[in-house]
Parts: C-alpha cells; sequence; structure tokens
C-alpha cells in the first residue's frame, strides 16, 4: 500500500470527490466504486462483434461483410489503431455501432484502481488521517 499516495488523494481531493466530509470507510468504498473509465489496450473479436449493430451489419454489401470478417480473425484487436479506422470504413462513422465501439473500449475501474493502490480499506483511510 502506497500511503503517501493515498494520503495525498485524500487531502488533494483533486477530483472534488469530497472526501473530508466522508467518514473513513466511506472514503474507502467511494475510491472502489467505478466511475472512471481507463481505455483498452486490446479487443477479442467476440468484443468486437457483440457491439455490431445487428441491423447495420446486414445493411453491409459482402464485400464489407468479408473485410470485417477478415479483422474479426487477425486476433486481438487494437481498439485505438488501424483496425478502429477500418470498422469506420466498414460501418461508417455515424454509425450506432461505431459509437457503441467507442463505448466498448473503455474499461470502467475504480479511483483506487487508476491510482494503483488496490484494496483500499477503511483502516487505511484510517491510519493516513491520524
Amino acid at each position: 500500500m502506497d500511503y503517501e499516495k493515498l494520503k495525498a488523494e485524500l487531502t488533494d481531493d483533486p477530483l472534488t470527490r469530497g472526501y473530508a466530509e466522508m467518514s473513513d470507510a466511506e472514503a474507502a468504498a467511494d475510491g472502489h466504486s467505478k466511475y472512471r473509465t481507463k481505455p483498452k489496450t486490446s479487443m477479442t473479436g467476440s468484443e468486437v462483434l457483440n457491439a455490431v449493430v445487428k441491423s447495420e451489419y446486414a445493411a453491409l454489401s459482402a464485400d464489407s461483410k468479408t473485410a470485417f470478417w477478415q479483422l474479426l480473425h487477425i486476433g486481438e484487436l487494437n481498439p485505438f489503431g488501424v483496425e478502429k479506422d477500418l470498422l469506420i470504413d466498414i460501418f461508417g462513422p455515424g454509425s450506432d455501432t461505431i459509437a457503441a465501439l467507442a463505448l466498448a473500449r473503455q474499461d470502467a475501474i475504480s479511483r483506487w484502481d487508476d491510482l494503483g493502490l488496490g484494496n483500499v480499506r477503511a483502516g487505511d483511510i484510517q491510519r493516513v488521517r491520524a
């Protein structure tokens, strides 16, 4: 546990969570709530496929469907790389599929995860406040 980092978070409250008004247990619980996002470094073909809007897929040309399936079968996809650009080319920049993929390429994380603090408990909060 990096108590210095935890103390700085509680003291500075850079995201204005209101730690000063919270009990130790409330502050620990708040830090575990997943209200932040972190970009994924890779996605599986299945994750991409599950974000596709069926009606948009059905409306694709045969060549676009082939390109889509070839893309899914390359293995892990970089959600911020060339794969993203190819998917936009296939489905169109304003499509619901591209909007769904933009959401799917983010992971929900807690503030403690964001800071690399792990499992912060009320006792940890109490220790740095003392």
